[in-house]
């Protein structure tokens, strides 16, 4: 097929050198990429009805404009004349390519870095015990706020309002960098979620038994040393999962030690990578189906002040924000903000092989599923018979295309204005 332009970006043309027969050059705005194929709109069919309507004017502009590019010496190198197949292929290359560099920066990012995982190494020790939902958590101090057993705010003094109870874990000396590694003289799973899970476990279970354990702590010269302590967990309420599925399932009485487990990248072996990107897909196309039934509470967000959806559609100037404040946080280590970077370029090259493969004009799935009807059509007139109806003629999509083309663009400067006015932070 012939090319007559092959450009990164779009708008206008800020430089372009001519190679062969085609013009190859950076536009204004870079914003994907734009290619120029020959023929891409066939003939008007011979049966099509002459009948003069302001619809098939229209089509007939789009196609005079289209053919005024195929010169008499271009033969067969018409998009149109082409085999179905060979335009699928075509049209399928460029989200294709999205998808190639969606599983190599996966695969980066399982083997090369690895997927955070909680271990029995601590983050930090909190100085006093908060029930699950207190009222006092957000507090700049909330070990100096007044509260309930529930978790409400009171007066101090009054019935059974009180400050917080100190942490068991800062009472017994624990501080954030320690890591446990046997409890009462049993080893912990050397696996850190395992190890960490295995901790919880037994805490949990131990309310109001003392526990041993052994834990390593490194000194100010570098050294790691080992020594045990004895902590006893108190009973507190917290927030359990039950289901296993990383959501909240409510509440319960459980023993309670006071710490919190730090992050650890545990590299994947390359057998993990066809489950994990077949997750990803699935919630990538759950969430791309998902899109227009939250567009109205986007728009909410937007223009009446509700408040936004984390869960919700993101445009190109809140990923900026987000890769923003995550490169910027103080509390993110080089290896999270690496690990944030690769993700949002996978996750980034999925949403954009899922989305151009849709079935629609003027999307590339618009170009293959016509292609594929195409075929279809011609396999049920052989079957039959009759002649082949030939080529698909894509112009009676046009009005489609514009209509889906306008709702993109509206799309995005909903996104923009929800992004600029009521943005989601990592907050």
């Amino acid at each position: 097929m012939r090319v007559p332009q092959f450009f990164v970006g779009f708008g206008p043309t800020v430089w372009s050198r001519r190679r062969g027969e085609t013009e190859f050059g950076i536009k204004a705005v870079p914003l994907g990429g734009y290619i120029r194929i020959v023929g891409m709109i066939p003939p008007a069919e011979e049966n099509e009805s002459k009948r003069a309507t302001r619809m098939r004017s229209f089509i007939a502009e789009v196609r005079g404009a289209a053919l005024n590019d195929v010169r008499p010496t271009d033969g067969d190198r018409v998009f149109y004349k082409k085999p179905w197949w060979q335009r699928v292929i075509v049209m399928a290359a460029g989200p294709f390519h999205n998808l190639v560099l969606a599983v190599v920066f996966f695969l980066v990012l399982l083997v090369g870095i690895g997927l955070p995982t909680v271990s029995p190494t601590l983050q930090a020790v909190p100085e006093c015990v908060l029930p699950a939902g207190a009222a006092s958590a957000a507090d700049d101090q909330p070990c100096q706020v007044p509260i309930t057993p529930a978790g409400e705010l009171c007066a101090a003094g009054s019935g059974d309002c009180a400050l917080p109870p100190a942490g068991p874990a800062a009472e017994a000396g624990l501080r954030a960098g320690d890591t446990v590694l046997a409890i009462d003289g049993e080893p912990l799973p050397e696996a850190p979620e395992d190890g960490w899970d295995a901790l919880v476990d037994t805490v949990q279970a131990s309310a109001g038994e003392p526990l041993t354990l052994t834990v390593a702590r490194e000194d100010d010269d570098g050294d790691t040393r080992q020594f045990e302590l004895t902590v006893t967990p108190i009973q507190n309420t917290v927030y359990v999962d039950r289901d296993g599925d990383d959501e909240v399932d409510g509440t319960a009485e459980v023993g309670y030690l006071g710490v919190q487990s730090a992050e650890t990248y545990v590299r994947q072996p390359l057998s993990r990578l066809p489950g994990f990107f077949g997750d990803v897909v699935v919630e990538s196309v759950e969430r791309l189906v998902g899109i227009p039934e939250r567009i109205p509470q986007l728009f909410r967000a937007a223009f009446l002040g509700e408040e936004r959806d984390r869960e919700g559609p993101i445009g190109l100037v809140g990923v900026g924000r987000l890769s923003g404040e995550a490169f910027a946080f103080e509390g993110f280590s080089t290896t999270t903000k690496v690990s944030f970077f690769v993700g949002l370029l996978a996750s980034l090259n999925l949403i954009l092989f899922l989305f151009n493969l849709l079935p629609m004009y003027p999307l590339d799935g618009g170009h293959v599923a016509g292609a594929l009807y195409e075929k279809a059509r011609a396999t049920v007139a052989r079957l039959r018979g009759r002649p082949d109806p030939g080529p698909f003629d894509i112009a009676r999509l046009m009005p489609v295309a514009y209509v889906i083309a306008g709702a993109f663009v509206l799309l995005s400067l909903l996104l923009v204005v929800a992004d600029v006015v009521n943005p989601i932070t990592l907050r």
